[in-house]
């Protein structure tokens, strides 16, 4: 019999080595990152198991504002459940049903479901899709973001390529490493603020702290301009992915299109990894609803196509069982 119980923090171990042998699974669903949020959520995550083997689990927690909503995961760009192959097809759907009635014993009302964009999968895994569906999950929201599928490139606009040879002329000098955060934050924070009123997810304590656990996963390079760094990307590397997690730079940046010649390198980085896709993250505000055409556009002009993080809600008490 299949079942679904919630996880305990002294299984942390075991969680993360399952993690690392699932089809879906990144970084940012092992605990050494979600723990890093310390006490700020209340940890609602789920293990399916059948007679004590562990088939899937899932990243959650109570919505922080929201008691009768739980979220998978409300720490991380995204959540959903992850399996190493025993979960397809019909499996799948039990084990949806298993994770949806747990929540529901527990109190919760909603169910907010954050879907793993399939490039981070190593291996076809949408099967959790298909049992949001079948349950009656409405998405309601999705966000657009730019993919490089190093592959298949698209073709890289002009303008790009004369930036990148701009930005070689001033002599903008790449450099790498964790050393380069703390001159890379604040032109980071002035850049978020400037251009859209918010402050980085992550203080730079918190950054360091994620670069320190993960230093094979997080990548950090800046460009200097006369010796100062005015441009940056924090890049999240997954099992198929280069994430842009963070870009900016500064107005003397912008003057010598720095971020050309830096997104070169670093979609170089990614080819040189091993990587499948270069993500150069979200394009879109107010839950996806506006697109920022011009910051999609210089995506683009890399050979960026679209890919869509998809969220997904469910109702969990009252509703009967949708896979039978």
């Amino acid at each position: 019999m299949m079942r679904a119980r919630f996880f305990d923090a002294d299984e942390a171990g075991a969680w993360d080595q399952f993690c690392r042998g699932a089809h879906g699974a990144t970084f940012l669903h092992s605990r050494a990152f979600l723990s890093y949020h310390g006490t700020r959520f209340i940890d609602r995550s789920v293990v399916i198991e059948r007679d004590g083997e562990w088939l899937g689990v899932i990243p959650a927690a109570g919505h922080p504002a929201d008691p009768s909503t739980v979220v998978s995961h409300p720490g991380a760009t995204y959540g959903g459940i992850v399996h190493q192959g025993r979960l397809r097809g019909a499996h799948m759907l039990d084990a949806f049903d298993a994770a949806r009635a747990l929540w529901a014993r527990a109190g919760y009302e909603r169910l907010q479901y954050k879907a793993v964009p399939h490039i981070y999968q190593a291996a076809p895994a949408q099967e959790d899709l298909y049992a949001l569906f079948r349950a009656g999950a409405v998405r309601y929201r999705a966000d657009l973001s730019s993919c490089i599928d190093l592959r298949y490139r698209l073709p890289i606009s002009e303008r790009r390529k004369r930036g990148k040879r701009k930005a070689q002329r001033a002599g903008v000098r790449i450099i790498q490493g964790r050393a380069q955060l703390a001159a890379l934050w604040p032109v980071l924070a002035d850049n978020l603020m400037r251009n859209h009123g918010v402050a980085p997810v992550h203080t730079l304590d918190e950054i360091s702290l994620l670069v320190d656990r993960f230093p094979e996963h997080i990548h950090v390079m800046a460009a200097q301009v006369a010796g100062v760094v005015e441009a940056g990307i924090v890049l999240f590397l997954g099992h198929t992915v280069a994430h842009a997690q963070y870009i900016a730079s500064s107005e003397a940046g912008h003057a010598v299109n720095a971020l050309d010649l830096l997104f070169g390198e670093a979609i170089g980085h990614g080819c040189a990894s091993g990587k499948r896709y270069f993500d150069f993250g979200i394009s879109t505000e107010n839950q996806g609803l506006v697109l920022n055409e011009g910051l999609a556009q210089f995506k683009n002009e890399f050979g960026a196509g679209g890919v869509v993080h998809e969220f997904y809600e469910l109702t969990l008490q009252g509703v009967g069982n949708a896979s039978q």
